[in-house]
């Protein structure tokens, strides 16, 4: 039994857009093949993650789950109503089924494909070839499951509707049933001589190479969408789709939060007190970043326009860089001190920089007490 998706991503069934996707995220981090290399076991739990991703994110997947769970995600099911619990026993009992017909023209099986791309790959865009195994049509029968020269004909039992009537006697008096024809298996065609290729399926299996175009600023869960690189069509009906799941590897530097991506560079506190030029490394090379004098550990400074490109549309996020003040190790004599002598002509608060956590209960209290 597969568990429920919203228990799969650890959120409540009430979670927006922003909350979904954060959880997926933390997941996905987690649990990345990349991070865990070897481990089947969170391996197949990304898989699971990724599936409840793609549902969840998608508003009309989410609203057909959220009304008819799993079976709403299964194409077979109907849009959920394929299990009818005892129910389809009781109408086969009285009326004989519903006599399946197959003989029209059907639409090809969708396909997914896993593709996994790096931070910068997704960010800037890339062309991929991929190999697919489908279904295609067979060249050598046109589809038809027939001999080169030679034609399907129709059912002599049920005469191309693929069903075949009969009327019985009920309590509720004369009812006429439809069922699945025996003879033909609901085609509506009988094949004499089977095509070799195919052996009268009108299809093989082929590999097929495509190549895929992905898009600038595109992120980690994103579902591209090839239509008609599906498995063929039966009897002339249209291929399906294919669709690409795509699969963003963590970056080691850059977090990534929309189109903005965010960082951490170290600092001195000679460049923190006295104001520096320092190098940031940006997703477009190195850049220069001024830090002004004074400047606090934890201090977030933005650099516009170097963030993600915006997938639809023009220009880019920004680039958050965090400054993190570094403490000086494995000091030798002199340097302890000069800093020792700082330490004498400089005041408390005005080492602090800002006020003190101290120093603002101390004035609160003072405030306080009038």
């Amino acid at each position: 039994m597969k568990r429920d998706y919203y228990e799969v991503l650890g959120v409540e069934r009430s979670a927006g857009e922003q909350e979904i996707k954060k959880a997926y995220r933390k997941l996905a981090r987690q649990l990345h093949p990349d991070v865990n290399p070897g481990d089947k076991s969170a391996e197949e739990k990304f898989k699971e993650v990724a599936e409840a991703y793609d549902v969840l994110n998608d508003p009309e997947k989410k609203a057909r789950y959220d009304q008819f769970g799993h079976a709403g995600m299964d194409p077979n099911q109907g849009g959920g109503f394929g299990d009818m619990g005892g129910f389809g026993d009781i109408f086969d009992m009285f009326f004989g089924g519903g006599g399946q017909r197959r003989n029209g023209p059907q639409r090809g099986a969708d396909l997914r494909y896993a593709m996994s791309l790096t931070f910068e790959e997704a960010v800037f865009g890339v062309e991929k070839e991929i190999q697919i195994p489908r279904d295609e049509t067979c060249t050598d029968c046109q589809g038809s499951g027939a001999a080169p020269g030679t034609h399907p004909t129709t059912c002599s039992q049920c005469h191309g509707s693929g069903q075949v009537k009969a009327t019985q006697r009920t309590p509720f008096g004369q009812i006429q049933t439809a069922r699945t024809c025996p003879t033909c298996q609901g085609e509506g065609r009988t094949i004499g001589s089977p095509c070799t290729t195919c052996h009268g399926k009108g299809k093989v299996r082929k590999v097929k190479t495509i190549k895929v175009n992905i898009p600038e600023g595109s992120e980690d869960g994103l579902n591209l969408r090839l239509s008609g690189d599906g498995e063929a069509g039966a009897k002339g009906g249209p291929p399906g789709d294919l669709y690409i799941v795509l699969q963003v590897k963590p970056h080691k530097f850059f977090d990534r939060e929309g189109n903005d991506v965010y960082c951490e560079i170290p600092i001195t506190f000679i460049q923190a007190a006295l104001g520096a030029e320092i190098d940031v490394p940006t997703l477009d090379g190195v850049v220069k970043m001024k830090v002004p004098e004074g400047t606090q550990t934890s201090t977030i400074f933005r650099l516009k326009g170097h963030g993600i490109p915006y997938r639809r549309g023009s220009g880019r996020g920004d680039q958050h860089v965090r400054v993190i003040l570094t403490t000086p190790t494995k000091l030798n004599d002199k340097q302890k001190q000069l800093l020792r002598e700082f330490g004498e002509a400089t005041p408390d608060h005005q080492q602090m920089g800002k006020k003190s956590l101290f120093e603002k209960f101390k004035e609160n209290l003072r405030d306080a007490m009038g």
